[in-house]
């Protein structure tokens, strides 16, 4: 079986968990990085990956890497890689990339260079002296980091965090993959109970059931690489097949949203129905300060409104101190809390548990987890 490199680029601070799902997908030579997880599998694992990562933002097939200082070793490096064995005559191959810390800094220069490359190493290999570039899209990559250069091929299209179900959302709505893996770092059960007081569009709930049923995120959706003449129609059909047997449909796990404003009560239960999750959560019009711990356990997963976002700064440090009344230890609940406030335990009135630096978007956040009940057990 050919064996292919592949790198899932991921929010920083989630390549532990990105790790970890690739292992369980039986990838091999599975290696964490800054911001991406490298791999390596065949081409049903390139159908693999894109249904069912949840925390990853994109799968990208590595074509190679090579250290380059100047535009002419970026020029041979990039030549010398076999682009015949992915692009065909007739395939389109556009480019971009990114450069940091790196000699090499104009990221417009690279991208012309990295093109010219290609042509020549196809025109070399197919004795064209043109490329109409009308057949199946191959959108080539590089990344630059400091003066190491990483060429891939997009095979997701659309980013991972597009599942499909969220057409439409509220204000500043929590990317799909950073909610994901806010409930895996929850420790959230297939048999659990998940709130979110201020659930928005629905997405901490709507990635809380599909993680608690074992649904394939991409399982709605369609990518990139399903036109591309390597990857047959039915090894994608495979896949598929694959990842509906593994899923969880009978369990008991529950999930409740509220939110002050109407309009995102109903927003939240038709990305539910979308998500082919609706039977698992229901939402309601409530403030936060009416929250009640309702049951034996529970396991609260929010986003509040906060200065960057929705709300003045005032206003948003105010909201810390009402969540810190209303979410009391208690055993059984446990509550993460994921914001850029600085002075949040402060606020909120206790020290968290547990904290972890996270990105939402170009933010830094700390998620903060309290799961000690009143006599200072974890639930």
């Amino acid at each position: 079986m050919e064996q292919l490199t592949y790198a899932v680029p991921c929010l920083m601070g989630v390549e532990g968990l990105v790790a970890q799902e690739l292992r369980d997908m039986g990838c091999e030579q599975v290696q964490a990085e800054n911001g991406r997880v490298l791999c390596q599998g065949g081409w049903e694992t390139l159908a693999r990956l894109n249904l069912n990562c949840r925390y990853g933002e994109r799968v990208l097939l590595l074509v190679g890497e090579f250290t380059a200082r100047s535009f002419e070793e970026l020029f041979q490096g990039t030549k010398a890689l076999p682009w015949e064995e992915f692009l065909g005559r007739e395939d389109a191959f556009p480019v971009t990339g990114s450069s940091l810390t790196s000699q090499l800094h104009s990221v417009p220069d690279c991208q012309a260079i990295v093109k010219k490359a290609l042509v020549e190493r196809l025109k070399e290999k197919y004795h064209l002296s043109w490329f109409p570039e009308s057949g199946p899209l191959h959108r080539v990559r590089f990344r630059i980091l400091k003066d190491k250069v990483s060429v891939m091929l997009d095979t997701s299209g659309e980013g991972l965090h597009k599942r499909g179900y969220r057409r439409e959302s509220n204000l500043a709505p929590l990317k799909e993959t950073l909610a994901a893996a806010l409930c895996k770092l929850s420790r959230l059960r297939p048999d659990g109970h998940l709130i979110d007081p201020f659930c928005g569009s629905g997405t901490v709930l709507i990635e809380g059931a599909l993680l608690a049923g074992n649904i394939a995120p991409g399982i709605h959706r369609s990518f990139q690489a399903e036109e591309w003449p390597q990857m047959e129609g039915k090894l994608w059909r495979r896949e598929r097949e694959r990842a509906r047997d593994l899923e969880r449909r009978d369990g008991t796990f529950t999930a409740q949203g509220y939110d002050i404003d109407p309009g995102a009560v109903a927003l939240t239960l038709e990305n539910a129905r979308k998500a082919g999750v609706r039977e698992k959560i229901t939402a309601q019009v409530r403030d936060v300060e009416g929250f009640l711990e309702e049951g034996p356990y529970g396991c609260v997963v929010c986003n509040p409104p906060y200065g960057e976002r929705m709300l003045d700064g005032e206003e948003a440090r105010r909201l810390v101190g009402v969540m810190g009344r209303a979410f009391q230890p208690r055993r059984g609940w446990s509550y993460g809390i994921l914001t850029p406030e600085p002075d949040f335990e402060k606020l909120y009135g206790r020290r968290a548990d547990k904290r972890r630096k996270l990105y939402n978007g170009m933010i830094p956040c700390q998620f903060y987890q309290y799961f000690k009940g009143e006599r200072g057990t974890r639930p």
